[in-house]
């Protein structure tokens, strides 16, 4: 048995940047993203394999910092995503060209740096060729990672492999090629969706069955939509719709109740080499990002603090409850994570 965390998109909007600036005041960093995730890392340094979703390029000097629209994150954050217990990210999102390619390549260059994986970007087409492999304590997980869109940039005509775009074809051959190179599961990190709509969209329905169809996939896990969004079988495999926002400035207003909620998902791993791998089961803990300092909240772990604020604690069983009816909103009640 092999258990895997997966959380939402991590957005760096430029007032989550200059909290960072102010952690990092108070610690000698630079910038320090690390008390946000502190409350998180447990659950994360539990599981055999965690997986975040690093939607924006990520700079190596510093020098032109920006959020939304034409993100760029600073190059500590990586170094964060690491110490609170990720092994990996997705990265294909459609703001992978915001800086253009050598931003891909800063990206991936920064990950590399910090020994934290990547999946959705390439800086070659040997490495687009290549899939991402954990070695998850010995059963080998291959992670795959694709984008509806990129905003409007283009990819250069000589390097159509900077970033994974949305086709069944391209992600199924890739989940063949990872099969063919010793994979025991796959998992697949999609964006995908209406953005702000709990409800899968007609596309994301239809691209779940042909994806699930296929037999190439152990588990999908879907992002971009910024809010949480339902798990389903489909053809017999686990499909998380959204993940919702690990981190971001987006709130609650008139359009958007719930972009402050999100959900790590826990997925085991059971079987053996002669009989083979598959995801067995999940589970779910509900987070809510903090605004006041980007802290996301461990939601079940807080509300057991009986020392709580009274009109914290009613904030925080408002986005529980919302997670959870939004997780099982087509009837398969998965559980709250131990």
């Amino acid at each position: 048995t092999r258990t895997m965390a997966f959380t939402g998109d991590v957005l760096s909007h430029t007032p989550v940047i200059a909290q960072a600036l102010r952690y990092g005041n108070e610690s000698g960093l630079a910038y320090d993203y690390r008390p946000m995730f502190a409350d998180l890392a447990p659950r994360l340094l539990r599981a055999d394999l965690a997986i975040c979703v690093l939607e924006t390029p990520v700079s190596d000097d510093n020098i032109g910092l920006d959020g939304y629209p034409t993100f760029e994150a600073p190059r500590e954050l990586p170094d964060a995503l690491v110490d609170a217990g990720y092994d990996g990210c997705s990265t294909a999102s459609n703001h992978s060209m915001d800086r253009g390619p050598a931003g891909v390549r800063v990206t991936l260059d920064q990950m590399d740096r910090v020994g934290l994986g990547h999946a959705g970007m390439a800086r070659s087409q040997s490495e687009w060729q290549a899939p991402r492999i954990y070695d998850v304590d010995g059963v080998a997980v291959a992670h795959l990672s694709y984008s509806y869109s990129l905003n409007g940039f283009r990819l250069p005509d000589e390097e159509p492999w900077l970033v994974n775009l949305n086709d069944v074809a391209l992600i199924v051959a890739e989940a063949e090629r990872a099969r063919q190179v010793g994979a025991d599961v796959v998992v697949l990190s999609i964006q995908w969706g209406n953005e702000y709509q709990r409800e899968p969209s007609d596309e994301q329905q239809a691209l779940a069955q042909a994806l699930t169809r296929s037999g190439a996939l152990d588990l999908i896990m879907g992002n971009h939509v910024h809010v949480v969004q339902p798990v389903a079988t489909v053809n017999g495999i686990p499909v998380v719709f959204g993940l919702g926002n690990s981190l971001s400035n987006q709130s609650d207003n008139c359009c958007r109740t719930g972009t402050q909620d999100g959900v790590l998902i826990e997925a085991t791993i059971q079987g053996n080499a002669d009989l083979g791998f598959e995801v067995s089961g999940l589970a779910f803990a509900p987070t809510w990002v903090d605004r006041a300092d980007f802290t996301i909240i461990d939601l079940v772990d807080a509300l057991d603090d009986p020392s709580l604020d009274p009109a914290l604690r009613s904030v925080y069983e408002k986005s529980l409850a919302r997670t959870i009816d939004a997780i099982h909103s087509l009837g398969w009640e998965i559980p709250l994570a131990e």
